[in-house]
């Protein structure tokens, strides 16, 4: 099992930046996938981005792509989530989510993810 909980969420300006942090328990991390997604209020959670359990490989939601990096550190057992030139429509709580298995056929979906932190809301003021 792992555990994971995010931070580094808060309140920013339009067209600003904010870098969020999932710390993940256990010595098992670099055998996870990791992902982000993020939920606004009413809407579904969705994809945002997933890294390879290496760092090798990353997969950005058009929505975000060329905005948002994510990254990781297998030796500090964190995931990142860097978010530049933020808008309104980014205010969200973003959530990172672990996935042990790497063998879902989609990887944007909920499902192909075992576990999930807590969440960090992030709020974009115009």
């Amino acid at each position: 099992q792992v555990q994971l909980v995010e931070s580094g969420g808060g309140l920013v300006q339009a067209g600003g930046s904010l870098r969020l942090s999932c710390a993940a328990s256990g010595r098992t991390f670099s055998s996870y996938a990791m992902g982000w997604f993020r939920q606004a209020p009413g809407k579904e959670r969705e994809f945002v981005a997933r890294i390879s359990r290496s760092g090798a490989f990353t997969t950005h939601a058009d929505s975000v792509k060329g905005r948002f990096t994510v990254s990781r550190d297998n030796a500090k057992n964190t995931v990142y989530l860097q978010m530049d030139s933020l808008s309104p429509e980014d205010t969200a709580v973003y959530y990172c989510a672990a996935d042990s298995r790497s063998t879902a056929l989609n990887i944007k979906l909920r499902g192909a993810y075992d576990y999930w932190g807590q969440g960090t809301q992030v709020t974009v003021s115009s």
